[in-house]
Protein backbone atom coordinates (compact mmCIF):
# COMPACT_ATOMS: atom_id res chain seq x y z
CA UNK A 1 0.00 0.00 0.00
CA UNK A 2 1.20 3.54 -0.91
CA UNK A 3 2.40 6.20 1.94
CA UNK A 4 1.41 9.45 1.00
CA UNK A 5 3.45 12.39 2.42
CA UNK A 6 1.43 15.69 2.82
CA UNK A 7 3.04 19.14 1.31
CA UNK A 8 3.83 20.03 5.12
CA UNK A 9 5.72 16.89 5.45
CA UNK A 10 7.82 17.29 2.10
CA UNK A 11 8.97 20.86 3.12
CA UNK A 12 9.69 19.72 6.76
CA UNK A 13 11.69 16.98 5.04
CA UNK A 14 13.60 19.28 2.98
CA UNK A 15 14.19 21.53 5.46
CA UNK A 16 15.92 18.85 7.64
CA UNK A 17 18.21 17.84 4.51
CA UNK A 18 19.03 21.32 3.88
CA UNK A 19 20.28 21.73 7.82
CA UNK A 20 22.23 18.92 7.57
CA UNK A 21 23.57 20.02 4.21
CA UNK A 22 24.46 22.94 5.73
CA UNK A 23 26.45 21.54 8.94
CA UNK A 24 27.76 18.49 7.16
CA UNK A 25 29.24 20.42 3.84
CA UNK A 26 30.14 23.81 4.54
CA UNK A 27 31.69 26.32 1.62
CA UNK A 28 35.51 25.75 1.31
CA UNK A 29 37.47 28.97 2.21
CA UNK A 30 39.37 29.52 -0.84
CA UNK A 31 42.26 31.41 1.91
CA UNK A 32 42.17 28.32 4.18
CA UNK A 33 43.66 26.25 1.54
CA UNK A 34 47.28 24.97 1.35
CA UNK A 35 49.26 26.99 -0.88
CA UNK A 36 53.04 27.40 -1.52
CA UNK A 37 54.22 30.57 -2.20
CA UNK A 38 57.97 31.35 -3.85
CA UNK A 39 59.38 34.48 -2.47
CA UNK A 40 62.51 35.91 -4.60
CA UNK A 41 64.10 38.06 -1.82
CA UNK A 42 67.10 40.62 -1.80
CA UNK A 43 70.09 38.63 -0.41
CA UNK A 44 70.22 41.16 2.95
CA UNK A 45 67.10 39.85 3.65
CA UNK A 46 68.23 36.13 3.97
CA UNK A 47 68.43 35.40 7.97
CA UNK A 48 65.59 37.97 8.53
CA UNK A 49 62.75 35.83 5.96
CA UNK A 50 63.92 32.42 8.16
CA UNK A 51 62.60 34.06 11.00
CA UNK A 52 59.77 35.70 8.78
CA UNK A 53 58.86 32.45 7.50
CA UNK A 54 58.56 30.74 10.83
CA UNK A 55 56.12 33.94 12.59
CA UNK A 56 53.81 34.22 9.44
CA UNK A 57 53.15 29.92 9.30
CA UNK A 58 52.52 29.60 12.50
CA UNK A 59 50.23 32.74 12.47
CA UNK A 60 48.56 32.05 8.76
CA UNK A 61 48.29 27.85 8.91
CA UNK A 62 48.26 26.98 5.75
CA UNK A 63 50.64 28.70 3.07
CA UNK A 64 54.04 27.22 3.08
CA UNK A 65 57.03 30.07 2.36
CA UNK A 66 59.43 28.70 -0.44
CA UNK A 67 62.40 31.74 -0.14
CA UNK A 68 64.99 32.39 -3.20
CA UNK A 69 68.18 35.20 -2.21
CA UNK A 70 70.24 36.73 -4.44
CA UNK A 71 71.05 40.62 -5.80
CA UNK A 72 67.58 42.31 -6.30
CA UNK A 73 68.47 43.07 -9.77
CA UNK A 74 69.41 39.47 -10.78
CA UNK A 75 65.77 38.54 -9.08
CA UNK A 76 63.94 41.20 -11.23
CA UNK A 77 65.46 39.87 -14.31
CA UNK A 78 64.53 36.75 -13.42
CA UNK A 79 61.23 37.36 -13.44
CA UNK A 80 60.77 39.37 -16.62
CA UNK A 81 62.23 36.08 -18.30
CA UNK A 82 58.95 33.64 -16.47
CA UNK A 83 60.87 32.77 -13.50
CA UNK A 84 58.00 30.71 -11.02
CA UNK A 85 58.06 33.38 -8.14
CA UNK A 86 55.20 34.83 -6.71
CA UNK A 87 56.74 37.49 -4.60
CA UNK A 88 59.27 40.02 -4.78
CA UNK A 89 61.00 41.53 -1.73
CA UNK A 90 63.19 44.17 -3.24
CA UNK A 91 66.70 46.03 -1.27
CA UNK A 92 65.18 49.14 -2.67
CA UNK A 93 61.75 50.59 -4.65
CA UNK A 94 63.67 50.88 -8.42
CA UNK A 95 63.73 47.02 -9.04
CA UNK A 96 59.86 46.50 -8.25
CA UNK A 97 59.19 49.51 -9.51
CA UNK A 98 60.39 48.61 -13.15
CA UNK A 99 58.36 45.21 -12.96
CA UNK A 100 55.41 47.54 -12.02
CA UNK A 101 55.79 49.62 -15.51
CA UNK A 102 56.33 46.50 -17.19
CA UNK A 103 52.93 45.06 -16.29
CA UNK A 104 54.76 42.23 -14.75
CA UNK A 105 52.89 42.49 -11.22
CA UNK A 106 49.33 42.37 -10.14
CA UNK A 107 49.28 45.79 -7.99
CA UNK A 108 51.88 48.17 -7.12
CA UNK A 109 54.84 48.24 -4.71
CA UNK A 110 54.78 47.81 -1.10
CA UNK A 111 57.45 49.60 1.24
CA UNK A 112 58.00 46.89 3.62
CA UNK A 113 61.46 47.73 5.19
CA UNK A 114 64.23 50.32 6.17
CA UNK A 115 68.20 49.78 6.33
CA UNK A 116 70.94 52.32 6.51
CA UNK A 117 74.52 52.18 5.30
CA UNK A 118 77.86 51.64 7.69
CA UNK A 119 81.29 51.00 6.42
CA UNK A 120 82.88 47.22 7.61
CA UNK A 121 86.47 45.98 8.36
CA UNK A 122 87.74 42.97 8.81
CA UNK A 123 88.25 42.72 13.13
CA UNK A 124 91.63 42.35 12.74
CA UNK A 125 91.57 45.89 10.94
CA UNK A 126 94.53 45.71 9.17
CA UNK A 127 94.13 48.56 7.00
CA UNK A 128 93.99 50.47 10.55
CA UNK A 129 90.45 52.49 8.78
CA UNK A 130 88.93 54.09 11.82
CA UNK A 131 86.58 56.86 9.68
CA UNK A 132 84.73 56.73 6.45
CA UNK A 133 87.49 59.08 5.00
CA UNK A 134 90.04 56.67 5.35
CA UNK A 135 88.74 54.83 2.22
CA UNK A 136 90.32 57.40 -0.04
CA UNK A 137 94.04 55.64 1.57
CA UNK A 138 96.45 55.10 -0.63
CA UNK A 139 96.64 51.16 -1.45
CA UNK A 140 93.22 50.46 0.18
CA UNK A 141 91.33 47.48 -1.20
CA UNK A 142 87.64 47.85 -1.28
CA UNK A 143 84.99 45.63 -1.84
CA UNK A 144 81.94 47.01 -3.82
CA UNK A 145 79.44 45.47 -5.44
CA UNK A 146 78.30 45.14 -9.68
CA UNK A 147 76.56 48.57 -10.89
CA UNK A 148 73.10 47.14 -10.95
CA UNK A 149 72.55 45.78 -7.57
CA UNK A 150 70.62 48.12 -5.01
CA UNK A 151 73.68 48.39 -2.60
CA UNK A 152 76.07 49.59 -5.09
CA UNK A 153 73.77 52.83 -5.96
CA UNK A 154 73.60 53.43 -2.56
CA UNK A 155 77.00 53.74 -1.42
CA UNK A 156 77.74 55.70 -4.77
CA UNK A 157 75.29 58.37 -3.24
CA UNK A 158 77.20 58.17 0.38
CA UNK A 159 80.61 58.45 -0.70
CA UNK A 160 78.98 61.35 -2.85
CA UNK A 161 77.51 62.77 0.26
CA UNK A 162 81.06 62.53 2.23
CA UNK A 163 82.95 63.89 -0.70
CA UNK A 164 80.58 67.23 0.58
CA UNK A 165 81.40 66.78 4.53
CA UNK A 166 83.96 69.54 6.34
CA UNK A 167 87.99 67.37 6.94
CA UNK A 168 86.75 65.23 3.77
CA UNK A 169 89.92 65.47 1.48
CA UNK A 170 89.85 67.03 -2.15
CA UNK A 171 88.42 64.10 -4.68
CA UNK A 172 87.60 61.74 -2.10
CA UNK A 173 85.16 60.17 -4.05
CA UNK A 174 87.40 59.61 -6.91
CA UNK A 175 90.65 58.15 -4.98
CA UNK A 176 87.48 56.09 -3.48
CA UNK A 177 86.49 54.15 -7.05
CA UNK A 178 90.04 54.16 -7.77
CA UNK A 179 90.43 51.80 -4.48
CA UNK A 180 87.63 49.52 -5.51
CA UNK A 181 89.36 46.17 -5.79
CA UNK A 182 86.63 43.93 -6.71
CA UNK A 183 82.84 43.56 -8.01
CA UNK A 184 80.69 40.77 -6.07
CA UNK A 185 77.33 39.49 -7.64
CA UNK A 186 75.51 41.09 -4.18
CA UNK A 187 75.87 42.40 -0.76
CA UNK A 188 76.49 38.67 0.94
CA UNK A 189 79.28 38.37 -1.46
CA UNK A 190 80.32 41.45 -0.34
CA UNK A 191 80.90 40.76 3.27
CA UNK A 192 82.18 37.41 2.54
CA UNK A 193 84.86 38.70 1.13
CA UNK A 194 85.70 41.34 4.33
CA UNK A 195 84.80 38.19 6.27
CA UNK A 196 87.75 36.45 4.63
CA UNK A 197 90.44 39.27 4.41
CA UNK A 198 90.33 39.63 1.15
CA UNK A 199 89.43 43.54 1.35
CA UNK A 200 90.03 45.87 3.65
CA UNK A 201 86.39 48.15 3.86
CA UNK A 202 83.45 47.66 2.39
CA UNK A 203 80.11 50.03 2.47
CA UNK A 204 77.14 47.58 3.47
CA UNK A 205 73.88 47.63 4.93
CA UNK A 206 74.01 48.16 8.91
CA UNK A 207 71.86 44.36 9.21
CA UNK A 208 74.43 42.61 7.42
CA UNK A 209 77.16 44.10 9.38
CA UNK A 210 75.14 43.38 12.80
CA UNK A 211 74.97 39.95 11.65
CA UNK A 212 78.90 39.24 10.88
CA UNK A 213 80.76 38.32 13.89
CA UNK A 214 83.71 38.36 11.59
CA UNK A 215 83.61 42.12 10.61
CA UNK A 216 83.45 45.27 12.66
CA UNK A 217 81.10 48.52 11.34
CA UNK A 218 82.62 52.48 11.18
CA UNK A 219 79.39 54.59 11.51
CA UNK A 220 79.12 56.85 8.52
CA UNK A 221 77.99 60.21 9.33
CA UNK A 222 73.99 60.71 9.90
CA UNK A 223 74.27 63.53 7.36
CA UNK A 224 76.20 61.35 4.82
CA UNK A 225 74.09 58.37 5.33
CA UNK A 226 71.14 57.67 3.17
CA UNK A 227 67.97 55.54 3.87
CA UNK A 228 67.03 52.26 2.21
CA UNK A 229 63.93 51.68 1.38
CA UNK A 230 62.50 47.95 0.62
CA UNK A 231 59.81 47.57 -1.56
CA UNK A 232 57.68 44.03 -2.21
CA UNK A 233 55.00 42.90 -5.25
CA UNK A 234 53.11 40.56 -6.34
CA UNK A 235 54.00 38.87 -9.15
CA UNK A 236 51.15 38.88 -12.01
CA UNK A 237 51.88 35.39 -13.06
CA UNK A 238 51.38 34.31 -9.78
CA UNK A 239 48.79 31.13 -9.11
CA UNK A 240 48.27 32.11 -5.57
CA UNK A 241 48.30 36.26 -6.23
CA UNK A 242 45.24 36.29 -3.18
CA UNK A 243 47.97 34.34 -0.73
CA UNK A 244 50.50 36.35 -2.02
CA UNK A 245 48.90 39.66 -1.36
CA UNK A 246 47.89 38.76 2.21
CA UNK A 247 51.81 37.94 3.39
CA UNK A 248 52.55 41.03 1.88
CA UNK A 249 50.55 42.94 3.77
CA UNK A 250 51.50 41.01 6.36
CA UNK A 251 55.09 41.71 6.01
CA UNK A 252 54.55 45.43 5.97
CA UNK A 253 52.10 45.65 8.94
CA UNK A 254 52.09 44.57 12.50
CA UNK A 255 52.55 41.09 12.11
CA UNK A 256 55.74 40.88 10.21
CA UNK A 257 57.44 44.21 11.60
CA UNK A 258 58.63 43.28 15.20
CA UNK A 259 60.30 40.08 13.18
CA UNK A 260 62.12 41.96 10.89
CA UNK A 261 62.90 44.89 13.59
CA UNK A 262 64.99 41.60 15.57
CA UNK A 263 67.68 41.75 12.59
CA UNK A 264 68.21 45.56 12.59
CA UNK A 265 65.52 46.49 9.72
CA UNK A 266 63.21 49.84 10.47
CA UNK A 267 59.63 50.70 9.39
CA UNK A 268 59.90 52.36 5.69
CA UNK A 269 60.69 55.71 5.53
Amino acid sequence: MRHRVGLVGVVAIAGLVAACSLVTTPRPDPTAKDVGLTVYAASSLKGALEAVRTAYQAATPGPTLTIASGSSSTLRTQIEQGAPADIFLSADQANPTKLVDAGLTDGPALDFAGNTLVVIVPTSNPARISTPADLAGPGIKIIAAGADVPITRYATQVVANLANQPGYPAGFAAAYVANVASKEEDVKAVVAKVELGEGDAAIVYATDATASTKVTSIEIPPAANVAATYAGVVVKASAHVAAAHAFLAWLAGPGGQPVLARFGFAPPS
